[in-house]
């Protein structure tokens, strides 16, 4: 298990990433989601609050230029199952399970991001949380190391969470150019603190320069009720 601050911090651009966990304490389940930037126009966003989710917005509208790999709702909530990906494979999910297919089912309707030649991929986690009970799951669509011709698949599933403990998932390995795609399972990693402490870690974890929102919840396991946080750079 590797400590979360250092894993989200151990390189100056891991793109987008997902943790989800369980705090230190068992009572509540856990997550986080990032977006950074290089581009201005991927550092010209807020998160915005959206019924139980969130969406992102540009900071400045006169400054968008291209939206829409840049542009969607991360977080969204179906019942009793939190939806947070990395684009709007959200409104898919959520779409597709509301008309009775899978977490799984519903991303292989989908594949990585359109922008060669990154080739950025989708990450994609939901956390299942009803009668007291706690699971979750995460999945990668990447292309096969830069080859479009070809869409990886890899879903993981996480039945009774330990508590303190989480998994990072982010859609670089590093910068660069072409930009790598994440390779692997996704980290274990810890999780400490109440809410605020760790949105705090988090956030300054991640690299100065590149770093542009931040999301974090705390949803209690017993009653599922749940706390948010919003960290903007551009604020």
């Amino acid at each position: 298990m590797k400590d979360y601050r250092a894993e989200i911090g151990s390189t100056s651009y891991p793109g987008r990433g997902i943790v989800i966990g369980t705090s230190t304490d068992g009572k509540y389940a856990v997550c986080a989601y990032f977006i950074m930037g290089r581009s201005e126009n991927s550092r010209n966003r807020v998160f915005v609050e959206e019924g139980e989710g969130i969406r992102t917005q540009a900071f400045d509208p006169s400054k968008m230029e291209d939206p829409s790999l840049i542009i969607y709702a991360p977080v969204r909530v179906l019942g009793n199952s939190t939806i947070v990906t990395n684009g709007d494979q959200t409104d898919t999910i959520y779409d597709l399970m509301k008309a009775g297919q899978t977490f799984e089912q519903s991303l292989r309707t989908r594949q990585f991001e359109p922008d060669a030649p990154n080739y950025t991929p989708r990450i994609s986690g939901i956390m299942n949380v009803a009668d007291g009970k706690y699971d979750f799951a995460m999945s990668i669509l990447k292309s096969d190391h830069g080859d479009a011709s070809q869409c990886i698949r890899n879903t993981f599933t996480y039945d009774n969470p330990k508590a303190g403990q989480g998994y990072f998932i982010h859609t670089y390995m590093g910068d660069g150019n072409p930009l790598p795609s994440y390779e692997g399972e996704p980290t274990l990693v810890s999780i400490e603190g109440d809410i605020d402490t760790f949105t705090q870690n988090v956030w300054e974890a991640l690299n100065e320069d590149n770093k542009v929102s931040l999301f974090t919840r705390y949803i209690e396991i017993a009653t599922g009720k749940y706390e948010s946080r919003i960290i903007n750079k551009n604020a």
